[in-house]
């Protein structure tokens, strides 16, 4: 790809990066917005867009972090602060160390072990030293589903898919066109069967049957984007492993797989997407043990409007871990995507 040259081409293409930067985040600033107003300035004819706007008449309205409160925590509004502000410093503190672990005088995975393991204990901890909502339950249910669902996808697409790419035989063609199909089969082909199952085997309303609908929803699209990494590698890479006395499963777990991080991680982020923001499998699926985006629901369903800022805020809360994630493994996706595309 040529460098632009002309200054008002390199202008204008700016322009319309900033354009569209502004016209995909407005949904998200819109939602934090309506999350932190009263129900009182959620309804009103007049939208309300400045927070503290207090010469601005009716555009503007004060925030409020009671529906936050009201959303995660059985403890007044009051209260909340205290609780809210330490969780943010917690997460900033981290975020800012597992930005900085490469100049750490410890090895990064090192600290990113011990971030996970501070998030860990906080998870499990803050239920018995808070009062904490129903919704936190649904928080812990989307945690649970989503990391099983990715470890299972990615333990089986990884021998899938490097079994493929190795594979030149017909039958490799005609397993990866099945997948394809099952791929573009409708969500409801799956809920109406494991429904079923779930019925049969007492797993209704549990993780494990959703982790499991997940993991079939999913394992085509894990299959098919391993694979495609797999190919790019050389062949002749586990051939000089072999050489060196591995064995084909030897040769891919300590040759294959410490080259194949990029696209694992990048594999993994979107399955992650896929599982967490799932809402239609978790609706049918679960009633009690359901994950985030069905839980918001009970808060849209009903008739009363002041439940709707609460809704909002549970949009926000769902949305930031994503944001965090997509952030610290944003070099690794942005390599793994680019991996391949240019060969020398």
């Amino acid at each position: 790809m040529e460098k632009i040259k002309g200054p008002w081409v390199r202008i204008g293409v700016h322009a319309l990066l900033v354009l569209w930067l502004v016209y995909s985040a407005t949904p998200f600033i819109w939602t934090l917005l309506n999350s932190i107003k009263l129900p009182r300035d959620f309804g009103t004819r007049s939208d309300k867009f400045f927070p503290f706007g207090d010469g601005l008449g009716e555009f503007s309205f004060t925030p409020v972090g009671a529906n936050y409160a009201r959303l995660w925590l059985d403890i007044p509004a009051e209260q909340f602060a205290p609780v809210a502000f330490g969780l943010i410093g917690l997460a900033i503190l981290l975020i800012g160390v597992g930005a900085q672990a490469n100049r750490l005088p410890i090895p990064p995975s090192s600290t990113y072990a011990i971030i996970t393991a501070i998030i860990v204990a906080v998870v499990i901890i803050l239920p018995n030293v808070v009062d904490m909502a129903e919704f936190y339950d649904y928080f812990l249910n989307s945690i649970v589903v989503t990391v099983a669902t990715v470890v299972v996808s990615i333990s089986i697409g990884c021998m899938a898919g490097y079994a493929l790419a190795r594979y030149s035989g017909i039958l490799g063609v005609v397993i990866l066109f099945t997948a394809l199909a099952f791929r573009a089969l409708p969500r409801l082909a799956f809920v109406l069967p494991y429904y079923y199952i779930g019925q049969l085997t007492n797993l209704y309303d549990t993780r494990l049957l959703l982790i499991i609908t997940l993991v079939a929803v999913n394992q085509p699209f894990t299959i098919w984007m391993l694979r495609s990494f797999f190919m790019d590698i050389p062949r002749e890479i586990e051939e000089a492993a072999m050489i060196d006395g591995c064995n084909r499963f030897q040769s891919f777990t300590r040759v294959i797989i410490p080259i194949m991080w990029p696209g694992i991680i990048t594999t993994s982020l979107f399955t992650v997407l896929l599982a967490y923001n799932e809402f239609l499998l978790p609706r049918i699926l679960t009633q009690t043990n359901t994950t985030l985006p069905a839980g918001i629901v009970q808060f849209t369903s009903g008739e009363d409007a002041g439940f709707l800022p609460v809704a909002a805020a549970g949009s926000v809360s769902i949305t930031l871990p994503i944001i965090a994630v997509i952030i610290f493994f944003q070099k690794y996706l942005i390599k793994g995507l680019a991996s391949g595309a240019v060969k020398g």
